[in-house]
């Protein structure tokens, strides 16, 4: 049976599976052989040389392979001998040279790119930097999405969390900021500015370009990740119970 003029040839037509979506691209592990989301897996290239290098932005040119396994058992694969076989069968060749340091240099190349693209947010305008000027916006609601670097303390953190809150009319929900793998120090070296702790972005379309690379690299780190509907907060219930109290105290 012909498809009649300008019928698009759907999946049930077809009798296809359904088209992922564009946005949804998945990628199988050389290791595991699972398919998993692209944005939660490691892409390695090979020089001309014949050495295997992390290709973090995904640009470089020829075949790459693709891993999904946290560091840990990147590591462990690379010392068994088994990431290596992997490689030579995707790569369909056993000239290859993996660096000892590899899972490091893994590790190092995800952690630039993240960087790299806050740094690109911050000069675009979308990076709230300074914990005066975050909570202002927070309690205004023009906060999308908030940020702590891993040695932020406690005490600072509760609070930039409840005027988000308060901003998002979600107070009693116990939704936090995320925090993000990274020190005050590497976060300040890369931004250009002292003492960055707290961050915040200011729209939704720089919450989805700083997730890519953030997710990437909290995977690879074996960090829990956010789930898709929860990306922009993480919950916690302890925080509930602390919720009278606090804003009381601000009060």
């Amino acid at each position: 049976m012909r498809t009649p003029p300008n019928e698009r040839l759907t999946s049930d037509i077809a009798g296809t599976p359904k088209a992922r979506k564009a946005s949804e691209p998945e990628r199988r592990c050389i290791l595991s052989g699972e398919t998993a989301p692209r944005e939660t897996l490691v892409r390695l290239a090979v020089s001309p040389a014949g050495l295997v290098l992390p290709d973090a932005h995904e640009k470089a040119p020829g075949r790459g392979a693709w891993t999904g396994a946290p560091r840990a058992e990147f590591a462990a694969a690379l010392a068994s001998g088994k990431l290596k076989g992997a490689l030579a069968r995707a790569f369909k060749t056993g000239d290859l040279e993996l660096p000892e340091t590899l899972p490091q240099m893994v590790e190092d190349a995800l952690t630039r790119v993240l960087l790299d693209r806050l740094g690109l947010e911050m000069r675009v305008g979308s990076l709230i930097l300074g914990t005066q000027r975050i909570a202002e916006a927070a309690r205004g609601g023009a906060v999308a999405m908030l940020l702590h670097a891993n040695d932020a303390s406690e005490d600072g953190r509760k609070k930039l969390d409840q005027a988000w809150r308060v901003g998002r009319d979600a107070e009693g929900s116990g939704e936090r900021g995320l925090e993000l793998p990274l020190d005050r120090s590497a976060l300040s070296v890369a931004l250009g500015r002292d003492n960055v702790v707290h961050l915040a972005l200011a729209d939704d379309a720089a919450v989805a370009r700083v997730m890519k690379p953030l997710t990437r690299l909290m995977h690879y780190l074996g960090h829990d990740l956010p789930t898709a509907e929860r990306r922009a907060s993480v919950c916690a219930p302890d925080d509930e119970l602390n919720e009278t109290n606090e804003r009381n105290e601000q009060e």
